[in-house]
């Protein structure tokens, strides 16, 4: 017998080849079954779990994402749109040269991967632990930049505004840079008593004008 058919031979399946196949399915009939009570219990998901994403900023407030597109181009589904524009003196909402003014994601399209958080070269996108994306239309699954855009913290004031003063782009990607001046908090709590003071007075003045019969 040639070694070809000896191997062959070696190679047929036995006769309890069909039995063994299904071993995984039998081992799993014994056990009990591991019911979750979604959604009154969630589960804790794993560290590094590829949830939503989030476009964070500096520890200033500013925007880390550069409008450079290369997490669009890295989408193997085409789920992501990023438009780039320059920023200027009197409108900084990143460090550097551009920012990105358009940033769209597609949760139709988006298959959670994490390719595009790896392409990115500032760490302005990444994904977070939430899953919970289902909705009730197509509209409301595309995400734009102000659903991504992470929250402001302590020490932060939203975009656009200058750079600390004494930095530059390095600066911030050094980590050099940990929160807003004391002039930008400052001029940012004010602007927020403000409106709501404003707010307060519109609301008051409606409430005069409101014809009786509304009341």
């Amino acid at each position: 017998m040639s070694s070809r058919e000896e191997k062959k031979k070696q190679d047929q399946p036995g006769p309890l080849a069909p039995v063994a196949g299904f071993g995984v399915t039998f081992g799993t009939m014994f056990k009990k079954p591991n019911t979750e009570m979604y959604p009154e219990e969630k589960k804790p998901t794993a560290l590094r779990f590829h949830g939503r994403h989030q476009l964070n900023r500096h520890p200033d407030g500013l925007e880390k994402c550069i409008g450079c597109e290369l997490c669009a181009w890295a989408c193997p589904a085409d789920a992501i749109y990023v438009e780039g524009a320059d920023n200027t003196e009197e409108e900084r909402f990143s460090p550097g040269e551009r920012y990105g003014r358009v940033y769209q994601i597609n949760y139709l399209r988006c298959i959670l991967c994490g390719l595009c958080i790896e392409a990115c070269p500032t760490r302005a996108l990444t994904m977070t632990n939430e899953y919970e994306l289902a909705d009730t239309s197509r509209e409301s699954l595309i995400y734009t930049k102000d659903r991504l855009l992470a929250g402001l913290t302590d020490g932060m004031v939203p975009a656009p505004h200058a750079m600390q003063p004494g930095t530059n782009e390095k600066d911030y990607y050094k980590g050099q840079v940990t929160r807003a001046s004391d002039e930008q908090l400052a001029a940012y709590a004010d602007s927020r008593a403000a409106g709501e003071a404003q707010g307060t007075g519109e609301a008051a003045q409606a409430a005069q004008t409101e014809p009786e019969a509304v009341r």
